[in-house]
């Protein structure tokens, strides 16, 4: 008789990969009290702003610990519409075109459960994010990796997605700025792929969590290109801009009826986002803006101080126009991106995630986030150098 427990996990789970974003996370976990200096999982160091704490904690005090209703508090989605139409320049009604999610991660979720149907294909551009292909995997989906490089400054194009276009593509998957990369597309770029979304018909799914950390030019959101709000479901979320990470609170727009398709799985799987972080949501959006500036601030400092040591150092790094991670290639240390993580972490006690951790295309680099302290980040890089240095034979690093 078989005994064995993993009998009965799914086939299509059980071949699912772990996260290598947490399996380094894990790693660091178990070197606390070493000093270890942490570029690994992309949080803000930065605490969620007092003023946000306190409108949770003061619902709290009144007793607001029910449920919402399942697409979220109406005041938090007309903030959001606002916000939406400010910042982005799309419209949304608040009573049917909004839904507040448990994070931008469960408005995915809700989105390919609501859209995919088994063996839909599905595009998204890569390196990306680690969630996106198991989560196409798990509605019985087929992913279609699109390849961004270095060169282009992990910049999707329109004809990289004509290249790997397949018939039955149904889905495009954005996230721009992209993690892990700090790849955007220009206005002109972005218009291009909206062309190629009307001609193939296809619906976006667009992730614009590190919208607001854009730090070279405007962030434009595909959405609001004509004919695209019709056909792109707008994810966004309070995490990275608003350094809420702990409270899951992110939310989804798009048409009525798409809005209201995700609504039916939400309801069942989720009922709804917490009331006390929809409550946090929503006096960040009415009260937050100027700490969001702040942070984007001395996000762009750290940038520009991690590039360019990294550069400095001999590790080739693109100039990442969003987001907070930098990409440098570590092919010149002679050690894979797995190779170089293990023995950065080992040796100087510093973590970063290795490239594949994001997909094939990541191959030879490593994913550093900034999102730490300026001194932290000296730190780290001397370390990472020290690290590097150690790898040349003895005679190239007598020859300085």
């Amino acid at each position: 008789m078989n005994t064995d427990p993993k009998r009965w996990v799914a086939g299509h789970v059980s071949t699912l990969p772990r996260s290598g974003i947490r399996d380094f996370f894990e790693l660091v976990a178990k070197m606390k009290g070493q000093d270890v200096i942490s570029l690994g999982v992309g949080e803000p160091d930065f605490v969620t702003p007092w003023h946000i704490r306190e409108a949770a904690i003061y619902a709290l005090e009144r007793g607001k610990t029910y449920y919402t209703s399942n697409l979220g508090l109406l005041e938090l989605r007309k903030a959001i519409s606002s916000y939406v139409e400010e910042h982005f320049g799309i419209a949304y009604r608040p009573d049917d075109q909004v839904i507040v999610t448990v994070g931008v991660s469960e408005a995915l979720d809700l989105a390919f459960r609501a859209f995919c149907n088994p063996g839909d294909k599905v595009m998204f551009h890569q390196p990306c994010y680690v969630s996106y292909h198991p989560s196409i995997t798990l509605v019985h989906g087929e992913g279609i990796a699109v390849p961004t490089f270095a060169r282009d400054n992990f910049a999707l194009t329109a004809e990289a997605l004509r290249a790997a276009w397949q018939p039955g593509a149904k889905i495009l998957m954005l996230n721009l700025p992209c993690n892990p990369t700090g790849g955007t597309c220009s206005r002109e770029q972005l218009e291009k792929i909206a062309d190629f979304c009307r001609e193939k018909d296809l619906l976006v799914l667009s992730d614009e969590i590190y919208s607001e950390l854009t730090f070279e030019g405007t962030h434009t959101s595909i959405a609001s290109f004509p004919g695209m709000a019709e056909r792109t479901i707008f994810l966004h979320g309070f995490s990275k801009a608003f350094a809420m990470t702990g409270w899951r609170i992110g939310y989804a727009c798009g048409p009525a009826d798409l809005i209201d398709a995700m609504m039916k799985v939400h309801q069942y799987a989720m009922m709804c986002a917490s009331i006390i972080a929809q409550e946090g949501a929503l006096e960040a959006l009415k009260h937050g803006w100027d700490q969001v500036v702040r942070m984007r601030e001395q996000y762009h400092r750290r940038r520009d101080l991690i590039v360019r040591r990294f550069n400095e150092i001999g590790l080739k790094c693109h100039l990442p126009r969003g987001s907070f991670y930098a990409f440098p290639d570590v092919t010149p240390s002679g050690l894979s991106e797995k190779e170089f993580a293990v023995g950065l972490l080992e040796q100087e006690k510093v973590a970063v995630v290795p490239g594949t951790a994001f997909g094939e295309n990541g191959r030879g680099h490593v994913r550093a986030c900034f999102a730490t302290a300026y001194d932290q980040i000296i730190e780290a890089c001397d370390r990472v150098e020290r690290f590097v240095a150690s790898r040349k034979p003895e005679g190239a690093r007598a020859d300085g």
